[in-house]
């Protein structure tokens, strides 16, 4: 009998991250790797939108480890990047800020609901104005204090 092939490829797992009520002539960006930078998905007055997506690895100490251009950080604490004016390539600002947006809250529940689901993203939203008046800056937190599921398939 003829061996198949047990391997399977990797889970992708989509994901959005909505920045809120960002300053207005600031434009954002997320950050792939050590510096390319990715346009946003969906841009309204109000909220932009990253779509993109992460490779599900094998778990570290039963949580699960997220892979990919967009994931930053060691494995026991990845995130992700929301570069701002210098750091998004904008050049006519003095805003030069970077966000960084844990992904440690994404839950084995919250992956299974996602890849069992005929589309849908997790979703974490984030503040896009700083106490300041600039665009968020340093870790951010997560407006609801958590990753969620959105029904609302990726653009």
């Amino acid at each position: 009998m003829p061996k198949t092939n047990k391997t399977q490829s990797p889970s992708l797992l989509p994901l959005r991250i909505t920045v809120v009520d960002p300053p207005k002539g600031v434009e954002f960006r997320l950050q792939r790797g050590r510096s390319d930078l990715v346009v946003p998905t969906r841009v309204t007055r109000t909220e932009i939108q990253f779509d993109f997506t992460l490779r599900l690895g094998p778990k570290r100490h039963r949580h699960p480890t997220l892979l990919g251009e967009a994931a930053q950080g060691p494995p026991e604490g990845r995130f992700v990047y929301i570069n701002s004016g210098k750091r998004a390539g904008q050049d006519d600002t003095c805003w030069d800020r970077r966000a960084k947006v844990s992904l440690e809250r994404i839950t084995d529940r919250l992956i299974k609901n996602v890849l069992t689901a005929n589309g849908g993203v997790l979703e974490a939203r984030i503040a896009g104005t700083a106490s300041d008046g600039g665009p968020a800056c340093a870790t951010v937190p997560l407006l609801g204090d958590t990753w969620k599921f959105s029904p609302t398939a990726a653009a």
